[in-house]
């Protein structure tokens, strides 16, 4: 069982709906595609990303979130006015998070399970 909470949401919304409901805990958030109605993705590095991190959030502490968010089709992913890239700064899919912070790791260093635990790890 983890020992942190995870959370999965869909769109600039309801990732800022998640974070509220998590205020004042430690938060990771990872930005991905979105799949289509048949499950593809259109980002292969976020394919490839996911079984890295999946296994880096071993190293989650206790009591942190982790929220998975996928940020949207292709069209409105490179659309520079859309609430990630305007609001959050994620300029790039995929993309890791600790919120709050200035750490995070983007499109091929998620690729590299020694940064994504690094990232999880650090206090």
């Amino acid at each position: 069982m983890a020992h942190y909470e995870e959370v999965s949401v869909s769109g600039f919304q309801e990732f800022n709906w998640a974070v509220e409901q998590h205020n004042g805990k430690t938060i990771f958030a990872s930005f991905t595609d979105s799949k289509d109605a048949g499950g593809k993705s259109w980002c292969p590095d976020c394919v490839q990303a996911e079984p890295v991190v999946r296994e880096a959030l071993k190293h989650v502490s206790e009591g942190c979130v982790f929220i998975h968010c996928q940020v949207g089709d292709k069209p409105y992913w490179k659309d520079p006015n859309n609430g990630f890239r305007k609001n959050l700064k994620v300029t790039a899919v995929p993309m890791l998070l600790k919120y709050g912070t200035p750490q995070k790791l983007a499109e091929s260093q998620c690729l590299q399970a020694d940064l994504a635990e690094m990232l999880f790890s650090e206090d």
